[in-house]
């Protein structure tokens, strides 16, 4: 077949075309700062889960999951630091920060399954109204915070307890500073630190748990201790709330 001129500025512009359809990748969220085993990403477009090393980066519509016996520490932009236990699901579901807008700033986190302990960074001090925390049972707001949250599904058989029994299905918080407020259609209630919270369903009110009947997120010293740049993720300060 004779290869004309119109022919190929047709195959041009349908390349070109393409090229265009195709989403910009967004701006990366987070650092993988800390892991201790297999760690994925994936987007919502389809594309194939992609396996995450310590400096990966991951960005806002991405899930991150964590294997068993696997911890994955996380510094975001603003240096706010998230801690993933083994077999968590964390969605970033938004994440906007410019240091010089903060009229922009905007995030939004999902746990979709499993556990994690999470400190404020910039973000979270000057626009707390704008950090929201998803789980199935309720959203946890944060006022300046070090805190933990399980969800438990059917799933925490295996989550070790002062107690030794298994973890209640539902939302459980543990507060190191700061403070939480939990909200779902039952009601909300702000937890403060040094107390323990919670949730047994989407529709019920979140209640205050006594210290000795309280779940703490913990993680193990090499995950916890701050490094790079970071702060202690589940430090001396925090140890004060365990029961």
């Amino acid at each position: 077949m004779r290869t004309t001129p119109l022919f190929l500025l047709l195959v041009a512009l349908s390349c070109s075309s393409a090229a265009l359809a195709q989403p910009a990748a967004a701006p990366a969220a987070a650092t993988i700062t800390h892991l201790s085993g297999t760690v994925t990403a994936r987007r919502d477009d389809g594309s194939p889960a992609r396996l995450l090393g310590a400096r990966s980066q991951v960005a806002p519509g991405e899930t991150i999951s964590t294997a068993n016996d696997t911890y994955a520490r996380m510094k975001f932009t603003d240096g706010t630091e998230v801690v993933l236990k083994p077999e968590t699901r964390f969605k970033i579901e938004q994440f906007q920060f410019d240091e010089k807008e903060p009229q922009k700033d905007n995030m939004v986190f999902g746990l979709l399954k499993g556990g994690l302990r999470s400190v404020s960074g910039l973000l979270g001090k000057r626009s707390r109204e704008k950090v929201t925390y998803t789980t199935a049972t309720a959203t946890v707001g944060i006022r300046g915070t070090h805190f933990g949250m399980q969800q438990c599904s059917d799933d925490c058989g295996n989550v070790p307890t002062v107690s030794g029994s298994a973890l209640e299905n539902g939302l459980h918080v543990d507060v190191a500073s700061g403070a939480v407020v939990v909200s779902n259609a039952g009601g909300n209630l702000v937890f403060q630190a040094g107390q323990f919270g919670f949730v047994q369903n989407a529709n019920s009110v979140p209640v205050i748990v006594p210290p000795n009947q309280g779940f703490r997120v913990t993680l193990p010293p090499n995950i916890a201790a701050a490094a790079g740049g970071g702060r202690s993720v589940g430090g001396a300060g925090a140890e004060a709330c365990r029961p």
